[in-house]
């Protein structure tokens, strides 16, 4: 199974695409998606859309894993712009007709590291040993998407038992 991982963000959307046959994954693409912090919401959330949509035409994926948007008291603007992206993203999943699922970030580092509070770190380190690589797959928003990927593999590996 295809699983495209989506870290969504307005700046930088992360992306990771994995084959998965019963307990294993195999990395076939990840990198990110930029958007232009000079230009207007507008432009940049069409910037997005755009790219998303090209990336599920050009990749493939059966599913697409989506991280859900999480808000913390000291920064509320950092998810109300995640929320701009994620709903574009939303959107072009749609319009190309893949199975969309939604993990909050508490439930994919628990299933990637075992701890719903792993660091970042934990979560490079774990991502990079469970596909088998020999060094760190991107930015952290790359990481992050890969991770989400994975958890959904895990997940559907289950639901066959």
């Amino acid at each position: 199974m295809r699983i495209l991982g989506i870290d969504p963000g307005l700046g930088i959307t992360g992306y990771g695409l994995i084959e998965a046959a019963g307990n294993s994954v195999k990395l076939i693409e990840a990198g990110i998606i930029r958007s232009n912090a000079k230009d207007k919401i507008e432009k940049r959330i069409s910037e997005i859309y755009k790219k998303v949509t090209l990336l599920i035409k050009d990749t493939g994926p059966e599913a697409v894993a989506l991280e859900e948007i999480y808000s913390h008291y000291k920064h509320p603007k950092t998810s109300v712009l995640m929320a701009h992206a994620r709903g574009v993203i939303c959107l072009a999943v749609e319009n190309q007709s893949v199975e969309l699922v939604n993990y909050p970030s508490t439930r994919i580092k628990k299933a990637i590291t075992g701890r719903g509070r792993a660091s970042k770190e934990q979560m490079q380190r774990t991502v990079t040993s469970l596909l088998g690589l020999g060094k760190m797959p991107g930015p952290v928003d790359v990481t992050d998407a890969l991770a989400l990927a994975i958890a959904h593999a895990n997940v559907c590996a289950h639901k066959l038992l």
